[in-house]
């Protein structure tokens, strides 16, 4: 919104002595904006949205259908979730405010983000209304998300796949400037639909601890705001060998929108948490990186940079598949970790949960270190 209002307005505005506005069409003060801007909001409405929830009687229920991880996880019982609407909502007035509300990518984003928002919240509150609604039914199944999710990453993919024709539409690889796969219609609906629900689950699986979605999102989208403004920017993405896909610098403002929010929440999030995002919360930030990563044609990099969240993804996939498997071969189901996700494992060997959360931390730092480090050895 003010991205256009001084765009159009600013011969008046410098006729006025306010030509400096001019630096909100700059995408780089835009993302540095968008980072302050919703910090300060999810800072300056955090308490009054957790005591709302707290009235309304909105807490988490800490029910895993597993023994020890009830048992571990009973000290949160009652602390308040869909914390998300939080982060949500300050990444929307965020990015209406300050990024350019004409790029497509900015409005397909909003799309990506309120679809996700809503499947979230209907899961938190199918689970919260259960036993009121006297049934056993946990949120929406598997297969009901994985639906709506699927959905959303067809239809993003399809359209981003038209609007960006100017763009070749190939995968590129970290680390290597001449190589790249082209990619039809189809093959490039499937990879962002893959892309789009893999982030989106794997970001919902990953929140499980205090701090530890909302801090490893901080930086993952942190390094995504360096990448869509070297992609965005056509100097820049040749210098440096990168794909220059235009209009895509506005990616670098929701990026920044990410950052602060979850800095934002983390301020109440952190140990021990006052609120929990919910699945509102993770399953549309998982979602959100996923689509920018697909703008800017740096779905591989995204496999690099949200390492934390492929690992605890594999983690489940490798302890599920693995106890069917022994269960039919032996006649009783046998476990990789000692629980998944992953940081349980490690929990369950006796890392505290702030020891977990801070070295996931700081994995996801180094990766996200090494994710940038290959845009110069490219």
């Amino acid at each position: 919104m003010i991205y256009l209002l001084v765009k159009w307005y600013y011969p008046w505005l410098d006729a006025h002595n306010l030509g400096f506005l001019r630096l909100f069409r700059f995408p780089t003060f835009q993302a540095a904006a968008a980072i302050l801007l919703s910090f300060l909001i999810v800072i300056a409405f955090g308490s009054p949205v957790i005591n709302w929830l707290r009235r309304k009687k909105i807490g988490d229920l800490t029910k895993f259908d597993q023994a020890q991880l009830d048992e571990m996880m009973k000290k949160k019982i009652g602390t308040p979730t869909m914390g998300g609407i939080l982060i949500n909502s300050s990444i929307a007035i965020s990015t209406v405010l300050l990024a350019d509300m004409s790029n497509f990518y900015v409005q397909m984003a909003l799309v990506c983000l309120g679809w996700l928002c809503i499947v979230g919240m209907a899961d938190d509150w199918l689970k919260l209304t259960a036993a009121q609604r006297g049934t056993g039914r946990q949120g929406l199944t598997s297969l009901e998300k994985l639906l709506f999710q699927i959905g959303l990453g067809v239809l993003l993919s399809y359209f981003i796949y038209h609007h960006g024709q100017q763009t070749p539409h190939n995968l590129y690889f970290p680390f290597l400037k001449d190589v790249s796969i082209p990619l039809s219609l189809g093959a490039f609906v499937i990879i962002g639909t893959v892309v789009l629900t893999g982030s989106s689950n794997a970001v919902n699986l990953t929140d499980g601890l205090d701090g530890l979605a909302a801090g490893t999102m901080a930086i993952v989208s942190f390094a995504f705001v360096v990448l869509a403004m070297v992609v965005g920017v056509a100097d820049w993405a040749n210098f440096l060998l990168m794909p220059h896909v235009p209009a895509s610098d506005q990616m670098a403002v929701l990026a920044g929108a990410l950052v602060g929010a979850c800095l934002g929440f983390l301020w109440f999030n952190c140990y021990p948490a006052r609120v929990f995002m919910g699945d509102t919360g993770s399953l549309a930030l998982g979602g959100l990186i996923g689509y920018i990563a697909l703008v800017i044609r740096q779905e591989l990099m995204l496999f690099m940079i949200g390492g934390i969240f492929v690992i605890e993804a594999l983690s489940v996939m490798i302890q599920v598949s693995y106890f069917k498997y022994t269960r039919k071969r032996f006649g009783e189901g046998r476990r990789v970790f000692l629980m998944s996700p992953l940081h349980h494992h490690f929990q369950h060997k006796g890392w505290s949960e702030t020891q977990v959360v801070v070295r996931f931390w700081l994995i996801a730092a180094m990766l996200a270190a090494m994710a940038l480090a290959t845009i110069k050895v490219r």
